[in-house]
């Protein structure tokens, strides 16, 4: 069971697609292990991780990373996907 309630999983949802499309496909390059992927959208949330729907080669798969810390408030998961935004931009830029 999920500590988030839909509601609250379809608002993160909503801000990450609309305030950090960029982020979501970084994320999803470097900690997805996607790296040709051209778009990205979280689709949902748990305490065990975060999923988006990734496109690439034309098509779309649907992946899940785990959090680095479960979280347990709403809060947490605004701190984790910081960390996750923050680490896949350093691996990205490691790698070129």
């Amino acid at each position: 069971m999920t500590a988030f309630t839909e509601d609250v999983v379809q608002q993160i949802a909503r801000h990450m697609n609309d305030d950090h499309a960029a982020d979501c496909l970084t994320i999803c390059r470097a900690l997805g292990g996607r790296p040709a992927a051209t778009a990205a959208r979280m689709t949902g949330l748990d305490a065990d991780g975060i999923d988006f729907a990734v496109t690439e080669k034309g098509g779309e798969t649907a992946i899940r990373i785990p959090w680095g810390e479960r979280p347990t408030e709403r809060d947490q998961v605004r701190r984790e996907v910081v960390r996750m935004t923050r680490e896949s931009r350093a691996a990205l830029a490691n790698r070129s």
